[in-house]
């Protein structure tokens, strides 16, 4: 590959000059003796050559900074190359459509141009009326010289088909075989803010957020691996008039709190008996809201109350986030209580601020209802909280880009949010991009919103629970626990369990609501965690029942070329290096059921590749291996490799025996 770069490099450089060279000869019109309409042509064959020379440059540029040990998203180098072709054949076209996708009939090629029908129209409007097929021809006259198309042909009206060169497709995957499975680096570290999980201080985590919590770690995963900054923020409600009644009942129940830790082992029971007791209880009610006053006036033993139940919650969570491995930080609505007030006085300085009944309303432009900054008694809201928190990760953290994972149903609050946001000029949408990744409910089997059989919602751990429970019966009815140490088979277990919940997540397009089923996600038939666990696993056996170490396939990743010649092989090679083209689609539009759905095409891939092309033979009546075929030993190598690394983003631990 870095013979290739340097003489593609020294290809580029050379064209430059010569292109360098002959706008100097056109720049002088003493040397010219031309009518004007020749002038005219060769002004606009001059702003033609300046345009490729801008080009090479900066395609020079990028192919000197490509770092050799990144996988190359092929899609988007074959957008550069189209991008520059239509250019080149159409300067005068401003953002002409391109769109570059890859064949799903192998006998059409390997990926397919589609820009010609869409520039057809583009130029129609315009008045030049044009086929699609010109177009196309045109384009493909103007493809630069590249690295990567053998050739292209043209089909129907004007798809324009491209055959991959096979030799940079092997080169490629030896390259990824020898570096690991490495995202293009980006042109600029960015940071980037993933608000996910929120629940709340002294009610237990339920289905609901199960959601939040898988998305959003999924998120960060995959925003981590692409070399991004990432911070997670946990957005706990752990502020507000609830509390008041709380600590009311803590005194009550506990009077000896501030001395002896009070050993409150359901805060789920004790927040029901202290809402009760507000709902009936007036004098109680009172003494309540005397608490929360003198908790928002950071009065010591109130302040320790407060301390003592939100530790109760943050062990009952972390419970949860030990189970699905997630790693987040704690900043609840309490760490924004002092930045508030500045808030109100700087959309009050602006003019933004309307009365409405004793309340302190903002209206945004294009939205049909405000935010309520301050409630008639003087109160903040989730509205003057949500303000601070954008604020303070735009202005002190600093963020490129804010994602917050909550429910479709806050879909109208964040937008309001963002654009009072935009109003008072705290970010530029173009700068700084602000997202609301919303998503479905979780339902039942019987299409309803999932609960208990008594109504209730439905606990987290009980779920995680019940989940452990159903794996051991699953990995016991195929019969592992016969063939797996004590220890793996816990290991399974909790790979499989957790697995399957998260996979049926996030499976799904996050959008839609989706049916919980344990047993469709245990199922180890199609588009499941325990299929492609299963999978991974077959995968990663071959070497081993092989007896070929680990040092004789180092060494065939150094040695071996690994060489397509089988339709198969072909297939299965192209499907691995697709990964980074992946992984750009989910970065534009967060929907993450891309990388299952790619995950499961490339299992199933694996599976055609394996039942065509042997990879190790053996002898039918020893069973001792007469024959393995290295190369493609480094293709079952590589699968597994970027298997491995896309349940890594999915936050799926897949585990060496099942």
């Amino acid at each position: 590959i870095m013979v290739g770069a340097k003489l593609c490099s020294a290809l580029a450089l050379q064209e430059i000059k010569l292109l360098q060279d002959e706008i100097e000869r056109l720049r002088d019109p003493q040397e010219l003796n031309f009518t004007s309409s020749q002038l005219d042509e060769l002004r606009e064959e001059n702003s033609r050559l300046k345009y490729r020379l801008n080009i090479l440059k900066r395609s020079l540029q990028e192919e000197m900074s490509q770092n050799d040990n990144e996988m190359l998203n092929i899609n988007q180098r074959l957008q550069q190359i189209f991008g520059e072709a239509i250019n080149t054949a159409y300067p005068g076209l401003e953002n002409p459509p391109l769109t570059v996708t890859p064949n799903q009939q192998a006998k059409f090629g390997d990926y397919q141009c589609n820009s010609a029908m869409a520039m057809a129209q583009v130029m129609k409007a315009k008045g030049r009326k044009i086929s699609p097929r010109e177009i196309a021809e045109k384009i493909v006259q103007n493809i630069p010289n590249n690295e990567l198309i053998e050739r292209t042909e043209i089909a129907g009206p004007g798809f324009i088909n491209v055959h991959l060169k096979r030799m940079f497709v092997s080169k490629l995957l030896s390259s990824l075989l020898v570096n690991g499975v490495k995202p293009p680096s980006l042109k600029k570290k960015k940071k980037v803010v993933v608000d996910f999980s929120s629940p709340n201080i002294a009610k237990e985590m339920h289905v609901g957020h199960l959601r939040s919590t898988i998305i959003g770690d999924s998120m960060c995963r995959l925003f981590e691996f692409l070399g991004y900054e990432v911070l997670r923020l946990n957005h706990v409600g752990d502020w507000g008039t609830q509390f008041g009644m709380l600590i009311a009942h803590l005194q009550d129940k506990f009077p000896n709190y501030l001395s002896v830790s009070p050993p409150i082992g359901d805060l789920q029971a004790f927040y029901k008996e202290s809402k009760k007791r507000f709902d009936e209880d007036e004098e109680f009610k009172r003494r309540a809201y005397q608490c929360v006053v003198k908790l928002q006036s950071k009065e010591p033993d109130f302040i320790k109350a407060w301390n003592l139940i939100c530790d109760v919650s943050r062990n009952e969570f972390q419970k949860v986030y030990n189970c699905l491995d997630i790693r987040i930080e704690e900043r609840g609505e309490s760490y924004y209580q002092d930045m508030m007030t500045a808030v109100i006085k700087e959309f009050e300085e602006k003019g933004l601020v309307q009365l409405d009944e004793g309340r302190k309303i903002v209206f945004a432009p294009g939205q049909s209802i405000p935010l309520t900054i301050v409630k008639s008694d003087g109160g903040y809201t989730y509205d003057t909280s949500d303000l601070a928190a954008i604020k303070n990760r735009i202005f002190d953290e600093k963020a490129d880009i804010i994602i917050y994972v909550t429910d479709s149903g806050q879909v109208l609050h964040f937008q309001v949010v963002f654009a009072a946001a935009q109003l008072i000029g705290w970010y530029d949408p173009k700068v700084i991009r602000v997202e609301h990744a919303g998503f479905g409910v979780v339902l039942g089997e019987d299409k309803k919103k999932f609960k208990t059989r008594s109504g209730d919602t439905v606990r987290l751990m009980d779920l995680l629970e019940e989940g452990l429970k159903r794996s051991m019966d699953k990995l016991k009815e195929k019969g592992r626990d016969k063939v797996l140490t004590p220890e793996d088979l816990v290991k399974a277990q909790r790979a499989v369990a957790f697995g399957c919940i998260k996979y049926a997540d996030l499976s799904h397009n996050r959008i839609n609501d989706y049916v919980f089923s344990f047993d469709k996600m245990l199922d180890d038939r199609g588009n499941t965690a325990a299929y492609l666990l299963y999978a991974f696993t077959r995968i990663r056996s071959i070497a081993r029942l092989a007896n070929i170490q680990e040092a004789t396939l180092r060494t065939a990743v150094e040695t071996t070329e690994v060489l397509l010649d089988h339709e198969k092989e072909w297939k299965l090679g192209k499907c691995i290096l697709r990964f980074p083209e992946i992984l750009q689609k989910i970065t534009d539009d967060l929907l993450l059921h891309t990388l299952c759905d790619y995950l499961y095409e490339l299992a199933t891939t694996f599976t055609e590749f394996y039942d065509s092309c042997y990879c190790v033979e053996k002898d039918r009546q020893t069973g001792e291996v007469v024959k393995i075929n290295m190369c493609r030993m480094l293709l079952c190598e590589a699968t597994a490799a970027v298997m491995a690394k896309g349940f890594d983003i999915l936050g799926i631990n897949p585990v060496e025996r099942m």
